[in-house]
């Protein structure tokens, strides 16, 4: 593969996954474990398929190499694809995505909580400024009483940081079949608490079809699309291609759903996006100098 296709392919799933909150606003269904359920439901074919694919026939003994590492990652991104969802239904697509990129700033400090990585001083700054971002935006959900969305948004972020820690914990190169396993896994939540709830799993068709659709396209196949593209990429040159999911999302709504967003969200969310975008660039910086990085974020 070249290059020019790496790059492409990587802002392909950017693209795609910035089509996630368009799609989930097509459901009329008030409850998150529903989109859950289904969202994850559309997304376990395709990623089986791809993992069999991969694994050129039996995807199970990869599926079961993940260890625990990879189920306690699994576990993580349930709460991530629960926060994500929640979060859109609870407030703008643009707040839910901005506060969701703050995803590889938390995983900074799960590294270093969890895994006693060294954070560089730089990483520290962006951290601070990144919290600045978050605060502009969080303040104004308070103040506008959609505060619920902003912490869904959050926990969210948490989720797939600590996704991320999981991952470099067991040493785990690819994510595939840990995203396999979080997509049952939601399917089971889901499932439970919908029962719990006394609120029906099966929805109207047209819910069940965007849901699925959200799924398998928006998330597998993104998904699928990053991992391809990715390996011949920079960690920080992928991280800022896929911004393209982050700065798209709210155009989206807002073309064909009229959907906007105040001043407050595009200014700390733009803060939060350059704390994100120069600590990539200078971790990856930091590792060519040195080669003792284990990723963007941290060195060693």
């Amino acid at each position: 593969m070249r290059y020019g296709h790496a790059v492409g392919l990587v802002l392909l799933a950017g693209i795609v996954w910035s089509l996630m909150g368009l799609v989930q606003r097509q459901i009329e269904t008030p409850s998150t474990w529903a989109i859950l359920f289904w969202r994850s439901a559309g997304a376990v074919p395709v990623l089986m398929a791809w993992i069999a694919w991969r694994a050129r026939g039996n995807p199970w003994p990869v599926i079961r190499g993940i260890g625990g590492a990879g189920l306690s990652g699994g576990l993580a991104l349930v709460v991530a694809f629960a926060g994500s969802v929640y979060a859109i239904q609870s407030t703008t697509v643009a707040n839910a995505v901005f506060l969701y990129s703050g995803s590889p700033i938390i995983a900074a400090l799960l590294g270093w909580l969890i895994l006693r990585e060294q954070v560089r001083p730089t990483t520290w700054a962006a951290i601070l400024v990144a919290v600045c971002g978050m605060y502009i935006m969080v303040r104004e959900g308070l103040s506008l009483g959609a505060m619920d969305g902003n912490i869904g948004a959050l926990f969210g972020a948490a989720g797939f940081g600590a996704f991320t820690v999981a991952l470099r914990r067991g040493r785990l190169g690819d994510s595939s079949p840990i995203v396999l396993v979080a997509a049952l896994l939601s399917m089971a939540a889901s499932f439970a608490v919908l029962r719990w709830q006394g609120l029906a799993v099966i929805l109207p068709l047209p819910d069940i079809a965007w849901g699925l659709t959200m799924g398998a396209l928006c998330l597998a196949t993104g998904m699928i699309l990053f991992t391809l593209g990715s390996r011949l990429l920079p960690a920080a040159e992928a991280t800022l291609l896929s911004f393209t999911e982050i700065l798209l999302a709210p155009v989206w709504v807002f073309l064909f759903l009229g959907e906007t967003a105040s001043p407050a969200t595009f200014i700390g969310g733009g803060v939060l996006l350059a704390a994100v975008a120069v600590n990539a660039v200078l971790g990856t910086r930091s590792q060519n100098s040195r080669g003792t990085c284990e990723s963007a974020l941290t060195c060693e």
